[in-house]
């Protein structure tokens, strides 16, 4: 049997052993990972589980496999263990890419609380603050969207991640056309938030494609419910007059909102 099979049986049996008495409860996998995760050394996907070989070993413990090693990555990731958390999330969404919360809260993870780690430290060493932080947080953006872009061949028409990487273009990467296109591709999503596609045409907006933004957001303004606080038909309209008055669009032409 290779390495890659034993680590997988290591892990199997681990789990066995978790379902007769989960005590404790992260220390089967633990132990299936031995020091690669313990040492915080960056692990490498396919060196421990690939795919194919959680598939067909793991079987039906998948589901239970990836909540073991979720809350090993929240264990290293409350102990500030930057390798460890990103290799974990990494090996999470490898044995069980079901979940769509494993993808999001880990890219999160590696974006979020990772850059903070990380630029904490570097502060400890008396570095440029300024530029460090810019170049900390789009290096984590960057893996994070690394792994958005594998979770959408799992979920190709998933809303929340495509607004995820939006986010992540939009915040970390201070990248507006990025970030407005992933926008629009999740406003165009089946079930989407009525947030994308107010926050595209605001984004289109602050480009300066005011004529593009107009069009969009008079479009999007009669398909708003009135009752839904999330899809804010009050501040699309107010968009919608701003724009009017910076186009100069003549009083005839202007937008009128259904039921006026």
């Amino acid at each position: 049997m290779n390495s890659r099979g034993r680590e997988a049986a290591a892990i199997f049996l681990a789990l066995v052993a978790a379902g007769a008495a989960l005590q404790p409860v992260a220390g089967p996998v633990r132990v299936a990972l031995g020091p690669t995760v313990s040492a915080g050394r960056v692990i490498r996907r396919d060196a421990l589980v690939g795919r194919s070989v959680s598939v067909a070993v793991l079987g039906g413990f998948r589901a239970l496999a990836a909540d073991l090693l979720w809350l090993e990555t929240y264990l290293a990731w409350a102990a500030g263990d930057q390798a460890a958390t990103q290799a974990l999330i990494r090996l999470v969404t490898s044995v069980d890419e079901r979940p769509e919360s494993f993808w999001l809260n880990g890219a999160r993870m590696m974006a979020y609380d990772v850059a903070q780690w990380r630029i904490a430290a570097a502060d400890r060493t008396g570095e440029p603050l300024a530029a460090v932080r810019r170049r900390i947080r789009e290096e984590q953006a960057g893996a994070a969207l690394d792994l958005l872009a594998e979770a959408q061949r799992w979920h190709p028409r998933s809303a929340a991640i495509c607004i995820e990487m939006a986010n992540l273009e939009l915040f970390g990467r201070t990248d507006l056309a990025a970030a407005a296109r992933w926008y629009r591709t999740a406003a165009e999503m089946p079930r989407a938030p009525h947030c994308a596609a107010r926050i595209y045409g605001e984004l289109l907006r602050r480009q300066g494609c005011r004529a593009e933004a107009y069009a969009w957001l008079r479009h999007l303004h009669p398909h708003l419910p009135r009752g839904d606080p999330e899809a804010m038909p009050d501040v699309v309209l107010a968009r919608i007059r701003d724009l009017e008055d910076q186009l100069a669009i003549p009083e005839a032409n202007r937008y009128a909102p259904p039921g006026d």
